[in-house]
């Protein structure tokens, strides 16, 4: 991969314990979605470090995979991934994602024989799907209250 790309492998049952306690003292403080400030504590030495609003964000959520036992990989929007990396992504079988790369439905490129795929077309395209059965989920969720299948409340 011709990216700068990082991924953490499942954590051992001590170091899950650590995120969760540690997601749980950060989250008191992430929850202005503003900059945070820490004092990092050295031996005897302590620095300042100032982090942006969406970095204590995405440290929110690696700290909450982390404690549910889940690995995590990080990777910048503009990466570009192979159809195999992109299947992972969707979590969907390569040729399935080869369909839909010659429907059109995700742009791609080609270098040589092979697709390279966008991260962030990789991610929209999920969102819109994702958006796309929440929107028919609530169709149905408001048929079956509209025909009185017992999701009205009491």
């Amino acid at each position: 991969m011709n990216m700068m790309a990082h991924r953490q492998l499942p954590p051992s049952a001590q170091d899950a314990a650590v995120a969760r306690a540690s997601g749980q003292l950060l989250s008191r403080y992430a929850r202005d979605k503003a900059p945070l400030k820490l004092r990092v504590t050295d031996g005897e030495q302590a620095e300042p470090i100032e982090l942006p609003a969406g970095a204590v964000a995405l440290l929110m959520d690696i700290l909450e995979a982390m404690a549910a036992g889940q690995g995590v990989t990080i990777m910048p929007e503009n990466a570009e991934l192979t159809t195999v990396q992109a299947a992972e992504v969707l979590n969907v079988s390569r040729p399935f994602l080869i369909k839909l790369l010659d429907k059109q439905q995700i742009p791609h490129r080609k270098v040589g024989k092979h697709r390279r795929i966008r991260m962030e077309d990789m991610m929209a395209y999920k969102a819109s799907i994702d958006a796309e059965r929440e929107s028919v989920l609530d169709q149905l969720a408001a048929e079956a209250q509209e025909h009185d299948m017992g999701y009205n409340n009491p």
